[in-house]
């Protein structure tokens, strides 16, 4: 065989061989996800929910880094339903991100859709939630991603590892709540329990047999993968007598950070190291709001469960932690801040330093001109509302195509393009006295978007307003995870604030809860073309306006412009 043959064989060897390791490190990963109404007991009472394949929580999802995820949704409940992969990229998938109008008409009672799209780039805890009416109360599911075949986390393999999804819990049907509300243009009433992983815990009446516990053997590490699921309150959460190390937030890996504290914004999820190094016994892990809003009523109450020593006497009372109080923004805010990305680790992205759109967007809750001989139960006897830059955002749900059908297929009327970069009116964003400042407060409703070039890297400056009440609102972007350059308290100071950026290690998230009455920075890279949603993930925010959109063009090249969409996509 001469040197040139030897070398063909050794390339074809090489080729198959690659193309053999390739398929086996992406696999296809299928689900079912049966959507129907369950009866559940919880605080005294039976409860019709509506659940998946008749769990609360979900099934959790796992995959692994590079995988394909199929997923065929079966909706058997009385409700339209959609369901949102939360932090998932969907690069050239944005038919499967799920947000109700915006990337598809809902799948109506008696109808199904497959949501398929791959994993790329990205590892670590996600969690997928219904994105119609409130529905997401009862309907998600943890999504584990590992790392690929063959890699490893950028520490030690833990012992276990155990999703904590905290959520939060009505004595009534989540989706009367939202529309009676609706109806009376005042808030909802608020939730009746917090629970982890579906139970409230031993602190609420009738919840003794309803505790989340765990085992641990002592000496030995555990990961809890964190999951704030409730709809409308961050929550704090501690372990008695037990440190924490957060390893990630969001699926991005941080450098390490040990603290007896962490918060969750809804949305958000954090990833922690746990050494079962303290005396053998039981241990609470304890959840309770955070709640910065002055004067509005919340569920004050707090979720527990237990973990629970191999060899712990079963007569041994668990130690409880100290809660932080429910105002405890120092604390809130230290948490938030002291986080920093794992510069170099798996799946790092640097951050994009020539900046082609810079955008400062103000954000809040504003009210809307009761009908004319109504009777509403907002401020000022008018309905609540919110914006961002003074645009109250409506869901196109009278359009008889979603937003990213109207991209695709070039569909004029469904929304429009011109959504400001900043506010119409520069005011004191955060000064008390604007609370109810009726020259300002009221918000033109609108189906907007932001256009933006393919790969072009956006600034945003997120601010917060006092207008009816300044709060803590975790943004959410979707499609995208974005660089935390800096956050604090006030009105953000364009000549001393970007002083703070961290270009070196900025904490990289896709959900970001800007300081209350404060603001913070993030920018991201729109290397993903399509129609994609940016809202507060306060539920009870967003059918009041609290969103916007942006519109990535395609790219230049079939790899980087949407494919059609699938053919089971759920018609309006």
């Amino acid at each position: 065989m001469t040197n040139m043959a030897r070398l063909a064989v050794l390339l074809a060897c090489t080729l198959v061989a690659l193309l053999s390791s390739s398929m086996a490190s992406a696999a296809i990963v299928e689900h079912s996800f049966n959507v129907q109404n369950l009866t559940v007991r919880r605080l005294c009472d039976e409860q019709v929910i509506t659940a998946v394949n008749g769990s609360l929580p979900g099934p959790t999802i796992r995959v692994r880094e590079g995988d394909i995820l199929v997923v065929h949704v079966f909706n058997k409940s009385p409700y339209n339903m959609t369901i949102h992969w939360h932090g998932v990229f969907q690069l050239l998938s944005g038919w499967a991100d799920g947000p109700e109008y915006v990337t598809q008409c809902p799948i109506r009672p008696g109808n199904s859709y497959t949501y398929k799209f791959k994993i790329t780039g990205q590892e670590g805890t996600l969690w997928w939630h219904a994105h119609s009416s409130w529905l997401r109360a009862t309907v998600h599911g943890a999504l584990i991603i590992h790392p690929r075949s063959g890699r490893s986390y950028p520490f030690p393999k833990p012992h276990k590892e155990f999703p904590i999804l905290l959520g939060e819990w009505w004595n009534a049907n989540v989706v009367d709540v939202e529309n009676e509300a609706l109806a009376t243009g005042g808030g909802p009433a608020n939730s009746d329990a917090y629970t982890i992983n579906g139970k409230p815990g031993d602190l609420y009446e009738c919840s003794q047999n309803t505790t989340y516990k765990l085992t641990v053997v002592q000496g030995k590490t555990y990961m809890l993968r964190i999951i704030n699921a409730a709809l409308n309150n961050q929550l704090f959460f501690k372990i008695a007598n037990h440190n924490m190390t957060v390893v990630a937030i969001d699926a991005s890996y941080t450098k390490h950070y040990v603290t007896d504290v962490v918060i969750v914004a809804p949305g958000q999820t954090t990833d922690v190291l746990v050494v079962a190094n303290q005396p053998v016994g039981s241990y609470y892990m304890a959840a309770s709001p955070y709640a910065s809003a002055e004067g509005v009523d919340f569920d004050n109450t707090t979720t527990r469960g237990i973990i629970i020593y191999e060899g712990a006497p079963t007569s041994a009372a668990p130690l409880m932690p100290t809660q932080p109080a429910f105002n405890d923004t120092p604390t809130a805010h230290k948490f938030f801040t002291n986080l920093t990305g794992l510069a170099g680790g798996p799946h790092w992205v640097p951050v994009p330093r020539q900046v082609d759109e810079y955008m400062f967007v103000t954000f809040g809750i504003n009210l809307t001109p009761c009908e004319v001989n109504g009777t509403c139960d907002g401020p000022l006897e008018q309905r609540l509302s919110a914006s961002m830059n003074n645009v109250s955002f409506v869901f196109p749900s009278n359009s008889t195509v979603s937003m990213l059908q109207a991209f695709f297929f070039d569909v004029s009327g469904v929304y429009t393009k011109d959504f400001p970069s900043n506010p119409p009116v520069k005011f004191d964003y955060t000064n008390s006295n604007i609370s109810l400042d009726e020259s300002l407060i009221y918000a033109p409703k609108a189906t907007k978007v932001k256009k933006l070039k393919y790969n072009s890297t956006v600034e945003m400056v997120l601010q917060n307003t006092a207008f009816v009440g300044v709060e803590n609102h975790p943004i959410h972007l979707h499609g995208f995870n974005f660089h935390i350059l800096a956050q604090g308290f006030g009105n953000y100071d364009p000549i001393n604030d970007p002083k703070m950026f961290n270009f070196d290690n900025p904490q990289i998230r896709n959900t970001i809860a800007v300081p209350v009455g404060g603001w913070a920075v993030i920018r991201f890279k729109a290397n993903n073309p399509g129609v994609w949603l940016a809202h507060c993930h306060l539920d009870v925010h967003l059918p009041w306006g609290l969103a916007m959109g942006f519109e990535v063009e395609n790219g230049p090249t079939p790899a980087t412009t949407l494919p059609p969409p699938p053919a089971d996509l759920p018609q309006c």
